[in-house]
């Protein structure tokens, strides 16, 4: 198998009035053709701006991606110029955006925002564009789409809306499909349907897909490789079977355990992570779990631990208090 894609030491910084603040901190991680790897951890871990730095949509002028490589195709997106990545983003690599009434224009008809993208990146007339739309719609399963192509999103269920970020996202087939929580706020019913819809087209399409999520739930079902983050770094990646079975770092430990159970729920109980996440200006340049739990050893805390592959595939951050060989 090749990369489609690969990161390598990432770095994304924001300017603020405290300074530069690294929210993604050297991270590497590749995502193989036709497979789907699953990117989990607390909010405000970085995950969503992982995301945003590979299509360039790091809000300006604060947001900067400093170091590192973005390689799509053995191409480094960070040195493509405006009209190549506007090319590449929405034609070879399409994005669920993880709220569907902030991305799609509150102004414009769902018809008007599909048509417009077929437009650009297909060169399609606006009659055989707007045919498209409609073929779309009904593929994500937008009922009588024919009529449904001229409602305003606000129009639309929470549901509904996804459909249509997923029709856009995957109306010039792309390569790549990045789906910052495509299930957020969606009751379970529809989140099973949205999840089922990826999965089909993804076997349609034959694309690789960036699961973006805090569920480990979603995780399990739908990805083949996991990639935890943590304060801004990746603490552990491994085939979904390997980290769910045999998971090596204390966080992901933590984050199995905190899954909720029937047995824990009769019993009014649910497993925590202690501490807290520190904020992003407090991070220490060792350890950012140690320094969660409280640890005090300044050898932990200084000197950043090693992210070694340990078995074929699976790779941990091997700190030595909370890597568990």
């Amino acid at each position: 198998m090749s990369s489609l894609l690969d990161i390598n030491e990432l770095v994304t910084s924001f300017d603020t009035d405290s300074g530069w603040v690294r929210a993604v901190d050297g991270i590497s991680f590749s995502v193989e053709k036709g497979k789907t790897v699953g990117l989990v951890g607390e909010s405000g871990c970085g995950k969503t701006v992982t995301a945003m730095s590979i299509v360039d949509l790091l809000p300006k002028p604060s947001g900067h991606v400093l170091e590192g490589e973005i390689r799509f195709k053995g191409q480094d997106l960070r040195k493509v110029n405006r009209s190549q990545m506007r090319k590449i983003r929405g034609g070879e690599i399409g994005v669920i955006f993880q709220e569907p009434m902030a991305a799609l224009n509150p102004v414009h008809r769902i018809g008007k925002q599909l048509v417009e993208i077929l437009k650009i990146h297909e060169n399609m007339s606006s009659r055989a564009a707007l045919q498209k739309a409609v073929q779309l719609l009904d593929a994500v399963g937008i009922p009588a789409p024919d009529k449904r192509i001229s409602s305003y999103p606000h129009q639309l269920s929470g549901g509904m809306r996804q459909r249509v970020m997923i029709a856009i996202a995957l109306a010039c087939e792309p390569d790549l499909l990045i789906a910052d929580e495509p299930t957020t706020a969606l009751d379970v019913t529809v989140q099973a349907q949205i999840l089922e819809l990826i999965q089909s087209m993804q076997q349609k399409l034959g694309m690789a897909v960036l699961m973006i999520t805090h569920d480990l739930g979603v995780i399990a079902q739908n990805c083949d490789e996991v990639v935890v983050m943590y304060a801004g770094r990746i603490v552990e990646r491994a085939p979904v079977n390997e980290l769910f079975a045999n998971p090596r770092h204390a966080y992901t430990k933590g984050l199995l355990n905190s899954i909720p159970r029937i047995e824990s729920e009769r019993k009014s109980h649910l497993n925590t992570i202690p501490g807290q996440v520190a904020s992003i200006q407090d991070f220490v340049s060792g350890c950012r779990f140690c320094q969660r739990v409280g640890r005090d050893d300044s050898n932990l805390l200084r000197q950043r631990p090693e992210y070694r592959e340990i078995t074929p595939g699976h790779w941990v951050e091997t700190c030595p208090e909370c890597f568990q060989a």
